[in-house]
């Protein structure tokens, strides 16, 4: 059985998690969420690629597994060849769906809805320039969006007032695209937090969008990869402990009982608190 390690700041490689399950319903997933330094948004480039590289490369010799899914834009838009350079194991990180994005429209017209972090990275004009330079590009950064996802799974409803505040700069009309009468028709989740709340996105929308992430390239690509590692299948450990347990360990204070329900809902059958 093939093992994968997901990484996030907090929930949001959640949503990474599904596609892997939905592609390889067989899959051994060990969840590492970095609650301690959430949200990765709000932190700078250096605060990032001092710490992730490193502590990627703990929790691999500690977990072991075939493979890393780094499941934040943030973190594969900042460190993720840092993180490669201390793993000799395939990384795979997340790249924001401009190119599928920019395919889809018929307007020409589309937005990237990130964290702060992502928005401003030379990663994304990078990829805007390659495979968008036809379009209009709205580029909208957001954390209240994190919290939202973040408290959704923890159970509580979801602000519908204050999920349009955030969300109203994609809606609200560029000089050119005004003059041009045209929409945003496709918004890319750059960050894997959002697609958590894609259902109220889509009520808040006050017009028709497509919502679009990269969940299901990134299991595809997980997937290929593992079968080019040809991942043997793992035995008991030593300790007497399952395997096949997935695990989510979360980096920070004690786990409450709403954030074992919220990842026991996605398959996680232990939830272990890692004090730093």
């Amino acid at each position: 059985m093939a093992h994968v390690l997901v990484f996030d700041s907090g929930v949001g490689g959640l949503s990474v998690v599904a596609e892997l399950r939905a592609l390889m319903p067989d899959v051994y997933i060990t969840y590492v969420a970095d609650d301690e330094f959430r949200p990765y948004g709000e932190k700078t480039e250096a605060q990032l690629k001092s710490r992730l590289p490193a502590l990627l490369k703990t929790l691999v010799m500690t977990t072991k597994p075939d493979a890393v899914v780094i499941a934040c834009n943030t973190a594969s838009t900042t460190a993720l060849g840092e993180i490669r350079d201390v793993l000799d194991i395939p990384v795979i990180g997340v790249v924001p769906a401009i190119k599928p994005a920019a395919q889809m429209s018929k307007t020409k017209a589309i937005a990237v809805l990130g964290t702060p972090g992502t928005v401003k990275r030379a990663y994304v004009d990078d990829l805007i320039a390659d495979f968008a330079s036809d379009c209009t590009i709205t580029l909208v950064g957001s954390t209240g969006l994190v919290d939202m996802a973040e408290r959704k799974l923890a159970g509580e409803q979801v602000d519908m007032d204050a999920l349009r505040d955030e969300i109203t700069l994609i809606f609200a009309p560029s000089p050119e695209s005004a003059q041009n009468k045209t929409k945003v028709d496709v918004v890319v989740l750059a960050c894997t937090h959002f697609p958590l709340l894609v259902a109220e996105l889509e009520r808040a929308a006050p017009h028709k969008v497509k919502w679009i992430d990269s969940g299901a390239a990134i299991a595809r690509r997980t997937q290929l990869l593992l079968g080019r590692a040809n991942a043997v299948n793992r035995t008991e450990k030593s300790d007497g402990v399952n395997p096949q347990h997935n695990t989510a360990l979360l980096v920070g204070p004690e786990v409450s009982s709403a954030r074992r329900k919220a990842f026991a809902a996605f398959g996680f059958e232990r939830v272990i608190a890692l004090k730093p």
